[in-house]
């Protein structure tokens, strides 16, 4: 019997690895290092792929054979991309923008393997609860924004915050599970219940 792949994230993201462990994808971390600048007049959804892509490539020709694994997630309100907060006070103006309505959350999964390179963007419907000032700075204290697109993560507290998802939950974590595994199959793994990943 072949051994399965060997399977790369390029992703220093601690909800990325969780995601891939709870459906039994044994993996090496290695975060991929790559300018995530937005292009003049780029779109969100474009934008994300590219960075997922581009973070998968640059893995990729450094490890031929190996199955690399990357993901890009921004956070869209009034056509602004909002990436990570640069401090408190630049999380407390993005929560500002997204407390009380909707946002659009995009996760781009991209797959890569050999020469072969799979993508695709998930775009999910997020609604947020109204907050106080002193409730978002009560958030913003514990921590958890300042490594997240938009200021807040769906899976920690922020789960307390969004009143409402109208598409898949995982994505907005950060990796969409099922996309994910359609796109695998795309560059010839497959996917198993029960062993993670099988050789073809």
């Amino acid at each position: 019997m072949n051994a399965p792949p060997r399977v790369i994230l390029a992703s220093a993201s601690p909800r990325r690895r969780e995601l891939l462990a709870l459906v039994g994808i044994a993996h090496e971390v290695m975060p991929a290092d790559i300018d995530e600048s937005v292009m003049p007049h780029e779109a969100p959804a474009p934008h994300a792929e590219r960075l997922a892509r581009a973070k998968a490539h640059a893995l990729a020709d450094a490890h031929p054979h190996a199955v690399v694994i990357a993901a890009d997630t921004i956070v869209v309100v009034d056509g602004d991309i909002l990436g990570k907060p640069r401090d408190a006070a630049h999380a407390m103006a993005m929560l500002k923008r997204l407390v009380g309505r909707e946002h659009t959350v995009y996760t781009a999964v991209a797959v890569a393997r050999d020469a072969r390179t799979e993508s695709a963007v998930e775009a999910v419907r997020v609604w947020m609860r109204p907050l106080c000032d002193a409730e978002i700075a009560a958030y913003i204290a514990t921590g958890e924004p300042m490594d997240k697109a938009g200021a807040y993560g769906i899976q920690g507290y922020g789960a307390t915050i969004v009143e409402r998802v109208d598409g898949d939950y995982f994505s907005v974590m950060g990796l969409g599970l099922r996309r994910l595994v359609s796109l695998l199959a795309a560059v010839g793994v497959r996917y198993k219940y029960d062993a993670g990943l099988a050789a073809p």
